[in-house]
C-alpha cells in the first residue's frame, strides 16, 4: 500500500471514529436532556401540588404552616447555638434572639394560615377577589387641593377636581364641565372602575327602554353576583359585569357562581321570563365558554367601557318639577332614574343640560340644602 493510500485510510478511520464519538455524545446528551426535562416537569408538578394542597387543606389541618415554623426554628437554633457555644459566649444575646425568633416564627405561621384561608375562600367564592381591590388612590396633589376649601365647599365633590380659584370664579357651565372632564381623566380605584362599568352597561339598557335596577351598586357584595336586573314588560335580564384588565381571564368558577345566583333568582320568581348575560372587558377560558353555552348564559366578551358615553343625568323632580342635572360624582347620581316620557335624558355636555333649563343638583350637609 502506497504512502497516500495509507494516509487516506488513517484519515477515513479517524473520521469514522469522530462520527462514532459524536453519535455517542448525542445519545448521552439526549438522555440527559430528557432527564432534565423530566426533573423540571416533576418540580413544577410538585410545586403546583404543594400550593394546591396548601390552599385546600389549610382550613382544617394547619400542619403546613407548622412545618414552615419548624423549618425556621432549625435555622434560628443554629444562630442561638453559635452564640452560646462560641469562645466567648453571649448568653443574654442568645436568649433575646431566641425569644424574638419564636415570636417571628409564630407571626409567619399565622400569616401563612391567613394566606391559605384567603386563597381557599377566593377559590370557592370568586367575587371575594374583587373585595380586596378597593383602594384609596387620592394623590398628594388632590389632598393638597382639598385643604384650600371650607367645610361647606367640600360638600361639593367638584372640589376634588378644581383649584380654589377655578371653583370660586368660573361661571357655572365652565366650572362644572371642567370638573366633569377631570373626573374622567383622573386615576380611579378598581372599585370605582367596576361601578362605572355597571353604570355604562345599565345605561345601554335604559336607552332601550328597560327599567334598570342597579343591584351591585346599592347592595355591594350582597348582590350575589347580580349586578343589574333589567326589565321590559315581563322580560327580565340578570347581568353580571366584570371590568377586568385584558391579561386576566374569566374561568368556569365565575360562570358557575353566576349560574347559581341566576338559578336562585328564577326559583324565587317562577312567573318571570329570565335571561342571563355575562359582560366582561376581558375574555373567557375555553372551558368557561363551553359551560356558558351549556348553562344558557349569553356572553359579551371583550366588551369595553366607553367613558365618552352620555353620563350626565337630567332629571325632573317628582316633588316640584325642578329640572336638575347630576354629574357622575354627585351624591344622588345613583338614586336618580332617567325616564324619557317625563322629559328626562342623558347628555354629554354641561352646556347641553343648562341650555335645556336644568341646574346642577343640590349638595347636602346634614338636613340643610346648599346650592352647588
Amino acid at each position: 500500500m502506497g504512502y497516500f493510500e495509507t494516509k487516506k485510510k488513517e484519515l477515513e478511520d479517524l473520521i469514522k471514529l469522530v462520527q462514532q464519538e459524536k453519535s455517542r455524545f448525542e445519545i448521552i446528551a439526549s438522555r440527559e436532556r430528557q432527564e432534565l426535562d423530566g426533573k423540571i416537569e416533576w418540580n413544577k408538578k410538585l410545586k403546583e401540588g404543594v400550593e394546591q394542597m396548601a390552599k385546600e387543606r389549610q382550613i382544617g389541618f394547619p400542619w403546613l404552616a407548622k412545618a414552615y415554623e419548624e423549618l425556621l426554628s432549625l435555622q434560628d437554633k443554629k444562630l442561638v447555638g453559635y452564640l452560646r457555644n462560641k469562645k466567648h459566649p453571649a448568653i443574654k444575646s442568645s436568649e433575646i434572639i431566641s425569644e424574638q425568633a419564636r415570636l417571628k416564627r409564630e407571626a409567619i405561621r399565622d400569616k401563612k394560615i391567613a394566606e391559605y384561608l384567603v386563597a381557599y375562600y377566593e377559590n370557592i367564592a370568586p367575587f371575594l377577589v374583587d373585595l380586596k381591590e378597593e383602594v384609596d388612590i387620592a394623590t398628594e396633589e388632590e389632598r393638597a387641593l382639598l385643604k384650600e376649601y371650607s367645610e361647606e365647599e367640600l360638600q361639593d365633590y367638584a372640589t376634588h377636581y378644581l383649584t380654589k380659584e377655578e371653583y370660586r370664579k368660573l361661571p357655572s357651565v365652565e366650572k362644572n364641565q371642567m370638573a366633569f372632564d377631570r373626573f374622567w381623566k383622573s386615576p380611579k380605584s378598581k372599585w370605582l372602575i367596576g361601578r362605572l362599568y355597571e353604570r355604562f352597561v345599565g345605561y345601554l339598557y335604559e336607552e332601550q327602554d328597560y327599567d334598570v335596577e342597579y343591584v351591585g351598586i346599592f347592595k355591594g357584595f350582597e348582590d350575589l353576583g347580580r349586578d343589574l336586573i333589567c326589565q321590559k314588560n315581563n322580560e327580565f335580564i340578570v347581568i353580571q359585569c366584570k371590568n377586568w384588565a385584558k391579561f386576566r381571564t374569566i374561568y368556569e368558577k365565575h360562570i358557575f357562581q353566576f349560574f347559581g345566583t341566576v338559578f336562585q333568582y328564577k326559583d324565587e320568581n317562577p312567573n318571570k321570563k329570565v335571561k342571563a348575560i355575562f359582560y366582561t372587558s376581558t375574555g373567557l377560558s375555553d372551558l368557561a365558554r363551553r359551560f356558558s353555552k351549556e348553562l344558557g348564559i349569553e356572553l359579551k366578551e371583550n366588551f369595553k367601557f366607553d367613558k365618552d358615553y352620555a353620563s350626565i343625568k337630567c332629571n325632573v323632580s317628582r316633588v316640584d318639577g325642578t329640572k336638575i342635572y347630576h354629574l357622575p360624582f354627585d351624591q344622588q347620581y345613583d338614586n336618580t332614574k332617567v325616564e324619557k316620557k317625563r322629559g328626562e335624558f342623558y347628555c354629554r355636555k354641561v352646556k347641553e343640560a343648562e341650555e335645556a333649563g336644568f341646574r346642577r343638583a343640590f349638595r347636602y350637609k346634614g338636613n340643610k340644602q346648599q346650592k352647588a
